[in-house]
């Protein structure tokens, strides 16, 4: 069974930095993207960074470029998203997806839409204060 477990969450001060954790199982695909999304109260959820396995391609939102990095542990079978100069508006419920149809490469034009992912782990929160 495919599972991703999503850690790291929790508050901070605007400035601030969290390191998110997106621990991978049961995976046997070679070639998949992994992403991170974001949703606020009322807002709808946002594509923040993903990751191609096979060819390490990334892809940022304009939100968090220069902020944010997205890295993947394939050892660990772990994506991580390093979060610095955090701000208010980053405050979120974070989640990790995957991608098992993603074709190396293809985010360069694509980038990062959550209707790509089909499988999903359950969120961290994150409070950013002001």
């Amino acid at each position: 069974e495919v599972q991703l477990q999503a850690s790291g969450g929790g508050l901070v001060q605007a400035g601030g930095s969290l390191r998110l954790s997106c621990a991978a199982s049961g995976f046997t695909d070679d070639s998949y993207a992994i992403g991170w999304f974001r949703q606020a109260p009322g807002k709808e959820r946002e594509g923040v960074s993903c990751i191609g396995s096979s060819d390490g391609t990334t892809y940022y939102a304009d939100s968090v470029k220069g902020r944010f990095t997205i890295s993947s542990d394939n050892a660990k079978n772990t994506v991580y998203l390093q979060m610095n100069s955090l701000k208010p508006e980053d405050t979120a419920v974070y989640y990790c997806a995957a991608d098992f149809d993603y074709q190396p490469g293809s985010m360069v034009v694509t980038g990062c839409p959550a209707i790509f992912y089909n499988t999903w782990g359950q969120g961290t929160l994150v409070t950013v204060s002001s």
